[in-house]
């Protein structure tokens, strides 16, 4: 299990997380919602170790590793698919999935399963991964995550700014992905999505988790009123 206890974090004086204590199962789907700004992309970051964190507010199976680096929770199974997807501008969408199973670990997410499962990139492969559409960056920036063979995997804003038709691709490889067992994180602007994918949810308000439940389970009104904070 992965878990935050009483996290806090932020950015030099600035702290954007205020004792958020979070988990998410093995083979779990967890929706992370709140307005701009609620600090979901902070929580994110702590978690995979590029925000400071104290070492015993974030632990994997009850063991702390909030003082690892990002390359050593990577090896542990934990991955980011970050929003703005961050896709090396250099590479081609091949070479982005190859450095990021170099430094993965070894599992059933292989470059070549991956290029099967979405035949649309596999006719990308050679292209610099930028010079891709919104939506095609963002199945290479997931693809990215699942090729290190994660046990979780915590994504940033996945359909932020994308057609109708490329979220629906995105969610269907989330699907693929959950239905394999792997764990997912999903920060979500699109809060009915957001529920109808995920086994429970978290609503964060100014740093702090104000409404957490079961998301087929979810009241909107309730929802509505915790992600506005009114």
């Amino acid at each position: 299990m992965l878990r935050t206890e009483r996290l806090s974090a932020g950015y030099g004086m600035f702290q954007a997380l205020f004792d958020v204590s979070f988990h998410v199962a093995p083979g779990e789907v967890v929706a992370l919602i709140g307005a701009n700004g609620a600090g979901k992309s902070t929580l994110l970051r702590a978690i995979v170790g590029s925000v400071p964190a104290a070492r015993d507010s974030v632990t994997l199976d009850g063991t702390p590793v909030g003082g690892c680096s990002e390359i050593e929770r990577l090896h542990m199974g934990i991955a980011l698919v970050p929003e703005g997807r961050r896709l090396f501008p250099s590479l081609t969408v091949e070479e982005n999935l190859l450095l990021a199973a170099g430094n993965g670990r070894p599992g059933p997410w292989t470059v070549a399963r991956l290029f099967r499962e979405l035949p649309a990139l596999d006719g990308l492969r050679r292209r610099p991964a930028t010079a891709l559409s919104g939506g095609q960056q963002q199945l290479v920036a997931l693809c990215r995550a699942l090729a290190s063979n994660p046990h979780y995997v915590l994504c940033d804003e996945v359909s932020l700014g994308l057609s109708p038709v490329a979220v629906d691709a995105v969610y269907g490889l989330l699907a693929k992905v959950r239905n394999e067992g792997v764990a997912m994180v999903l920060v979500e602007q699109n809060v009915r999505r957001a529920l109808g994918a995920s086994h429970r949810y978290y609503c964060l308000q100014k740093g702090r988790i104000v409404l957490e439940g079961a998301s087929r389970e979810a009241d909107y009104g309730r929802v509505a009123t915790a992600y506005f904070g009114v």
